[in-house]
């Protein structure tokens, strides 16, 4: 290769880079700081001489607050992928066959805990080097700027930039306490459910309430009441533990309820509706962190069942 023909790369270290990245994904110089074990003095320093190397601004800076700009998404967009592949390379030459890196995944407290993260038993005996990174929310994250690999999500993915393999899916039942059905006596259609105390859970971001399905599909009731749940649907499981009233959930987030008695299955012959959830992640190359993660858990989803 002659100097004709031979490529310019740009001066900018490689640990700036890293600190950039660590930076963008955590939002915050002291996490990124922690992650790099550094000081969070040196990823602010290593930050502003990024910045004055290309020119731009990257994070708008406060006393309370780090925000990233318009320039410094583009930016990551771009490094990101190039530090992968970077990464990739590093190990085919160290130690070819062994599998490293960090994998970030967000996680549902629904399917997320109960059916993914028992599953990921024995990772780390196939793939010692990686690191797992569980983000656990039931917030929809932008894969960008939050800096995740992989998410599992619910219902249909619309977002044609993503990849979607399907998990498995989950049969939705209506649930309450035995004190509860004693005290307020059990509903024998979907009808009489109006008259009794119904515990809403309201999705988060979007701030509506999530409608109640049937085995008919034609049949749907959006619940009200003085209880709602935000965010976090596990809180329903509470209240209709505690005989507050009657809540719809998964039935594999119930097993251990129902079967010591602390709640019942209400309507049973009108419940079995199911939602499907799936992996998702960006169709952009992979490193080979993240595609051993994916293999795994694939390679057991078929014991992610419902119920």
């Amino acid at each position: 290769m002659n100097e004709r023909t031979r490529p310019a790369f740009p001066e900018i270290s490689l640990p700036l880079l890293v600190a950039f990245c660590r930076t963008f994904e955590e939002g915050s110089f002291t996490r990124a700081a922690r992650l790099l074990h550094l000081r969070p003095a040196a990823v602010s320093r290593a930050i502003a001489k990024l910045e004055a190397s290309l020119g731009v601004v990257l994070f708008r800076r406060t006393t309370r607050q780090l925000r990233a700009t318009p320039a410094a998404a583009r930016y990551y967009e771009e490094v990101r992928p190039a530090l992968e592949k970077l990464a990739s390379a590093e190990q085919l030459v160290h130690e070819r066959g062994v599998v490293r890196g960090r994998v970030r995944i967000s996680i549902p407290t629904t399917w997320g805990l109960h059916r993914l993260v028992p599953h990921l038993e024995g990772f780390t005996d196939v793939h010692p080097a990686v690191e797992l990174d569980l983000q656990v929310s039931n917030m929809v994250v932008d894969f960008v700027r939050e800096g995740c690999d992989l998410a599992v999500r619910l219902g249909r993915i619309e977002d044609e930039s993503l990849v979607s393999r399907k998990l498995g899916e989950a049969t939705l039942g209506l649930f309450a306490s035995p004190r509860y059905l004693e005290r307020r006596g059990t509903p024998r259609s979907v009808e009489e459910l109006a008259e009794h105390t119904l515990l809403p859970f309201v999705l988060p971001r979007a701030g509506r309430t999530l409608p109640w399905i049937f085995t008919n599909p034609d049949e749907e009731l959006l619940p009200s009441g003085s209880i709602r749940s935000f965010d976090d649907p596990h809180a329903a499981i509470f209240l209709a533990r505690g005989g507050v009233g009657i809540c719809q959930i998964y039935h594999f987030m119930v097993e251990s309820e129902c079967k010591a008695g602390d709640l019942v299955e209400v309507l049973p012959s009108r419940n079995g509706r199911k939602r499907t959830f799936s992996l998702v992640y960006p169709k952009q190359a992979l490193n080979p962190a993240v595609r051993a993660v994916i293999e795994f858990i694939l390679s057991r989803s078929k014991r992610l069942t419902d119920r």
